[in-house]
């Protein structure tokens, strides 16, 4: 294997034509990684050092992000054939079955592309957000977040969804608001209304969930949302082979709160023997 010494772009086309950057670094066996809503891939900065020594690194930037592209009209499938693009580009330069790891809405992305491609050969999932949006962001919650973004207040916006939907304190804000994936954050700010707007029945199909049989771990934070556990229970119902990993003491922000502890799960559950 050679190690890529610095990290490079390249493209994969989805269906509908956009054209999706993903980011390659590392060493070893190829892993795509999903980001989750309000960011691109330099949310994995803290991550990505712990997981180059033992994989190649492919971190995308979804749609309306980054290095990425956009459609004329949002809808989660896209996404999902996004990442299915994705993994299947980087199967064809490796030539071997590709491990994805997505969070949050990324995560649900993951699970729905792994319906679309025979390419993945290991799924980790940090919960998944397939629940009616309301029981993590009420409507006076949406309606403060319509008048930061009106107001061109990226940064208040960000920050308020961490704290009012996600319940971070202020020293998860102030370790996040210290690394260097925060400015993008903000630059993204205006997509997360779409995300929103996302239904549970166009992000999670039970039935095409069961085709996912792939070995898929699901990690979960003690202290996330029960919403979001709940989630997990969800999809742990769905997919044939699934296993649950509790974080201890952690949230919904654990890969860049705690990042050697993810790495740690993750790496021993990729690592596992056929």
């Amino acid at each position: 294997m050679t190690r890529t010494d610095a990290t490079t772009l390249s493209h994969a086309t989805s269906r509908d034509g956009t054209e999706i950057g993903y980011f390659t670094s590392g060493v070893g066996p190829p892993l795509v990684l999903v980001h989750g809503g309000l960011g691109d891939h330099t949310r994995w900065g803290e991550l990505v050092p712990y997981l180059e020594p033992h994989r190649t690194v492919h971190a995308l930037d979804r749609r309306g992000r980054g290095a990425s592209g956009d459609g004329p009209v949002y809808a989660p499938q896209r996404e999902f054939e996004d990442v299915a693009a994705v993994v299947d580009a980087v199967a064809v330069d490796a030539g071997a079955g590709v491990d994805v790891y997505g969070v949050s809405n990324g995560a649900t992305f993951a699970l729905g592309a792994a319906a679309l491609t025979s390419n993945v050969r290991r799924l980790a999932l940090y919960e998944p957000g397939i629940a009616d949006v309301e029981d993590l962001v009420t409507p006076e919650l949406e309606e403060r977040l319509d008048a930061l973004l009106a107001a061109g207040d990226g940064d208040g916006l960000v920050e308020t969804f961490f704290r009012a939907a996600l319940g971070l304190d202020d020293d998860d804000i102030e370790t996040m608001r210290a690394q260097p994936s925060w400015p993008a954050r903000v630059a993204v700010a205006h997509t997360l209304p779409r995300e929103l707007r996302n239904t549970p029945e166009q992000l999670f199909d039970p039935a095409q969930a069961a085709k996912v049989t792939v070995p898929t771990l699901l990690l979960e934070g003690s202290e996330s949302p029960e919403s979001l556990r709940a989630d997990v229970r969800t999809v742990a119902d769905a997919v044939p082979d699934t296993r649950i990993v509790v974080l201890e003491g952690q949230a919904h922000s654990a890969d860049f709160l705690a990042p050697e502890l993810v790495a740690e799960k993750l790496l021993a559950f990729l690592g596992e023997p056929h």
